[in-house]
């Protein structure tokens, strides 16, 4: 576990000296370190009453008998415990502290080191003391009105035996929660609830300690959310040496409940003609007077509250005084409202507010109410502004009804239809007469609103009314929501015909028109200020706009304008459309075929309702400009196909669509379809038949040779000349014998052009036209993946005699011949063997001649040939 020779066993406790409290429980933490053998280690707790006295030996983690015969029954009923931590660390823990179990404790680990080294025992001493502490609490008072503050007192003492610290912590109950407020210990700190983190910040909650235990808590401008029972705990603490702060003893007493009052209980309202009346009913006033009104306002706790008050007039803010003295009244109205007098509001006393209201007109009348907001502040003021505030209460006076009188004119209205639709997309429009007008003074004038009433569904109740569009005093012409778009469109418009009678018109009715139309007109007067005011209004019988809906049907005549009797004619075909229950209609043509009546159906051309032309997929991009199709007239249209073909055979109709818009500018609106009946091109040409066929020379070929297979084309009957004849030449591929999977492979236009397609091989194709009607398929290079059957198809064109143009007769297709690629045992090994052969050869004459060459260089005559007697003589005469 641990490297040998670099260890010294360790064994520490919690630091000391250790001060309890009686009957409190305690906690004696034992660890080692730097030790060898098993991971897990065992303890040995002991305790003397004095440093040098004798051990009694209190609990061990591995022998079970280790406890002295006086600890014994403490052990077994668990009042004294050993509790394993981690592997080298435990806890002796004493449930309830005697005033014997005060002494000094040892703890001690048996060694399992391989060489003795460090320490294996520690000791701490333990104090135990009295339990000393009291706290009692004042009362705080029951009930306390919102606004006003509360002291909670306490005192909290013991006596000081040893050195240890107090601290108090107040703390509210709500229901089954309860949350602290403020704590104040050990060592002077101040420790706040997180919901009164603020408050205490800004000044609502202050802490005031005092002599003799005594601490005191304030809470200023209590709400609602204060009301719970409070709590005050003493904790008594002490701080040990080399640790932090220990709680020792705690003690919690109940305050008792505090109940808070609300402002709206004690807050009244009352609203009078003058400060001296309390008379609902203020005196009946003529235009141009002064009407004032008197707000009487009490509570409880009204110099605790910042009062906002309100004058409402109808429902209607008029003049406002803030909590803070300002007073704002509301812009005047104008227009079809009319203009009220010139308010104002002052404070006259102690909850007392006058509104003054001069220059009176009747717009002024009807019902008066004072509306009170009372605010407290929570928190206190800092320098910069004030503080945060809270509505405590609203409350509202009863109605005061005020009188105007005035002279209204009288009149007479009619509302009858001028034009009544009688489908949809009809106009409409109504006439609103205003006869026997009386009383209207010289100025005065008329406006007009327009109210509509949809008709109710099945099973439902009549809807709301909405305003389709008005007429106010100064000619300004107003539409309602959902009628803005037709009225600067021109599709909806409302005018004034003399002497007085104003007309409203739907240029295209829809079914969401039909109902029941109502015209209110109001007569308006200049008052004393020259400002237009409503002196009167009327409103007319309602009138029901409705009819019978039909559903909208279209009916499509095909028929022939020119008939193609040949080849090459011009073929033209007309479409005429009847429709029912349609207004302004607009068609979408789709020109339709088929080879027969059973065929697949294909668009040719098609013609929008906004006379947008375009090509269906069916049409040959080539042949594009010998199509037209027009709109011929307003319900009529025309198809021409120019220089028919035997490939255009077939059937033709036009597949008609109605349209309509809402109104202008709108998008285009499906309403209903049909298809005409169906006129045929028919005609017979008797040009030339067409035969086709197949060969090849060699039905198999080796790797890397060349295949060749030829299509042959035969013409009989009406030969066409050579120049005057094309064809459209395509090569397939099958895999397999009679397979159906079938691939182009190359193909040729009747212009000559050729087009390959990918292949999976490496051979290389190409078509070579020998003559007018015959077409070579060559395959370069073949390989193994070129095996299998091939087949020509081909299209062919000739110039007809009698319209001198280009005519596409029916495709052909020839049958199929198989083509196999061989691999030849002797072909693939013929080079390698002479190739092999040739090396042999040269390789073994190369070798014969260098042996030649060896033996003339290396192996000469070497014998000595002696000197000549007369060289010895000359030498022995030197």
């Amino acid at each position: 576990m641990f490297g040998g020779g670099c260890l010294a066993r360790v064994v520490t406790v919690s630091p000391g000296p250790l001060i309890r409290v009686e009957g409190q429980p305690v906690s004696i933490r034992c660890e080692v370190r730097e030790y060898a053998g098993p991971r897990e280690q065992d303890f040995e707790w002991m305790m003397s009453r004095d440093a040098g006295g004798q051990r009694v030996k209190i609990i061990s983690t591995f022998d079970a008998g280790y406890s002295h015969p006086s600890l014994s029954k403490r052990v077994a009923s668990g009042d004294l415990s050993v509790q394993r931590r981690q592997d080298n660390e435990v806890e002796l823990k004493i449930a309830e502290a005697k005033a014997q179990d005060a002494g000094f404790y040892w703890c001690q680990t048996p060694s399992t080191d391989s060489v003795i080294s460090g320490n294996y025992e520690a000791q701490v001493q333990l104090t135990v003391i009295p339990n000393t502490l009291k706290v009692s609490p004042q009362a705080p008072p029951p009930v306390v009105p919102e606004g006003s503050d509360i002291t909670l007192s306490c005192i909290v003492s013991r006596e000081l035996v040893h050195p240890t610290y107090l601290s108090v912590t107040w703390s509210v109950k709500k229901g089954a929660t309860s949350e602290d407020v403020l704590a104040f210990g050990p060592q002077g700190d101040v420790t706040v609830g997180p919901k009164f983190a603020r408050r205490y910040a800004d000044g609502s909650i202050r802490l005031v300690p005092g002599k003799n235990g005594l601490f005191e808590l304030v809470i200023s401008r209590v709400t609602s959310s204060d009301e719970g029972i409070y709590e005050c705990s003493g904790t008594e603490w002490t701080h040990e040496s080399g640790g932090g702060w220990v709680k020792i003893v705690q003690s919690t007493r109940e305050m008792g409940t505090v109940s808070v009052t609300p402002t709206g209980r004690s807050l009244s309202v009352k609203a009078s003609s003058s400060s001296s009346s309390s008379s609902p009913t203020a005196p009946i006033l003529s235009p141009s007077n002064t009407l004032t009104l008197s707000c009487s306002v009490a509570a409880d706790n009204l110099p605790a509250l910042a009062l906002e008050v309100t004058w409402l007039a109808g429902g209607r803010e008029i003049v406002t005084m803030e909590r803070s003295g300002v007073v704002a009244a509301n812009v005047s109205s104008s227009g079809a409202q009319g203009k009220r007098g010139e308010a104002s509001l002052e404070r006259t006393g102690a909850g007392e507010y006058r509104l003054a209201v001069r220059r009176v007109s009747g717009e002024d009348g009807g019902v008066y109410t004072c509306r009170v907001r009372a605010f407290i502040e929570k928190g206190g003021r800092s320098a910069g502004g004030g503080g945060r505030w809270h509505m405590a209460a609203e409350k509202t006076s009863s109605p005061v009804t005020v009188t105007v009188t005035q002279i209204k004119p009288n009149f007479t209205l009619t509302l009858e239809p001028i034009v009544s639709p009688q489908m949809t997309a009809e106009p409409t429009e109504l006439a609103c007469h205003v006869t026997n007008i009386t009383r209207l003074p010289p100025g005065g004038r008329l406006g007009v609103t327009w109210e509509h009433t949809p008709l109710p569904g099945a099973g439902s109740d009549r809807q709301t009314s909405h305003t389709v569009t008005s007429l106010d005093v100064k000619g300004n012409l107003l539409a309602g929501s959902g009628y803005s778009d037709r009225l600067k469109s021109g599709m909806l418009s409302l005018s004034r015909a003399p002497p007085d009678t104003f007309k409203l018109r739907f240029l295209r009715t829809q079914e969401v028109d039909m109902g029941q139309y109502i015209c209110t007109v109001s007569a308006w007067s200049a008052n004393s200020q020259g400002d237009l005011v409503k002196t009167a209004e009327h409103q007319s019988s309602p009138q029901t706009i409705q009819w019978l809906t039909k559903s909208p049907a279209l009916n499509a005549v095909a028929k022939h304008v020119r008939d193609a009797s040949v080849g090459g004619a011009l073929f033209e075909m007309s479409c005429t459309v009847s429709t029912e229950n349609l207004v302004d209609v607009g068609y979408s043509v789709l020109v339709q075929s088929q080879d027969s009546l059973e065929g697949s159906v294909r668009t040719i051309m098609t013609l929008s309702p906004d006379s947008v032309l375009q090509y269906g997929g069916a049409t040959d991009p080539k042949r594009r400009d010998s199509l037209v199709l027009t709109k011929s007239g307003p319900a009529e249209f025309r198809f021409r196909l120019a220089g028919v073909q035997l490939s255009d055979r077939g059937y033709y109709w036009c597949d008609v669509t109605a349209w309509t818009k809402q109104q202008p500018g709108h998008a285009w609106t499906r309403a209903t379809s049909a298809e005409s009946n169906k006129v045929r091109i028919d005609f017979q040409e008797n040009g030339p038949s067409f035969s086709i066929a197949v060969q090849s020379d060699l039905s198999s070929v080796y790797p890397w040779e060349t295949a060749k297979m030829e299509c042959s084309l035969g013409v009989s009957g009406s030969s066409p000349k050579t120049d005057d004849l094309a064809y459209e030449v395509r090569w397939f591929f099958t895999r397999l014998r009679g397979g159906e999977i079938t691939t182009q492979v190359a193909s040729m236009d009747r212009l000559g052009i050729l087009k390959k397609e990918a292949r999976n091989s490496s051979s290389d194709i190409s078509i070579e036209r020998e003559d007018t009607h015959t077409f070579v398929l060559n395959i370069h290079g073949t390989t193994d993946s070129d095996s299998g059957e091939y087949h020509c198809a081909a299209t062919p064109w000739y110039l007809s005699p009698s319209t001198r143009a280009w005519t596409q007769a029916g495709e052909l297709t020839s049958p199929r011949i198989f083509l196999t690629v061989r691999f030849a045992v002797w072909e693939s090994l013929k080079l390698p063997l002479l190739y092999g052969l040739s090396a042999s050869v040269g390789v073994g004459l190369f070798s014969l001649v260098l042996g030649l060459v060896c033996a003339q260089c290396c192996c000469r005559n070497m014998a000595h040939t002696p000197r000549s007697r007369n060289k010895l003589m000359d030498l022995e005469m030197d």
